[in-house]
């Protein structure tokens, strides 16, 4: 069953069926400043990616706890060293 309402269009693209010129380069424009604004927005961008790794790591977490407790061991023996090994550098 479908309806006859248009599907929505993402802010980065230029609806279908504009026969106006200045409303098609308007909305051509519009998408273009749009999809500048998601390339350029880094920490929007940085706080996406980070949500996206902690729900893989609650997920591998969830399926797997003893490899997530391992993994977490591995990584603060890791850190722990390399703090370790900057602070013996600079106290020489």
């Amino acid at each position: 069953m479908s309806s006859d309402r248009p599907l929505p269009v993402p802010r980065t693209a230029v609806p279908l069926g504009i026969a106006d010129p200045v409303e098609k380069a308007r909305a051509e424009l519009k998408a273009a400043l749009f999809a500048i604004e998601e390339k350029a927005n880094v920490p929007k961008r940085v706080g996406q990616a980070t949500d996206r790794g902690v729900a893989e790591a609650r997920l591998f977490a969830r399926r797997n706890p003893t490899g997530a407790i391992a993994a977490t061991v591995g990584v603060a023996a890791t850190i722990g060293l390399a703090v370790w090994g900057a602070v013996r550098l600079i106290a020489r």
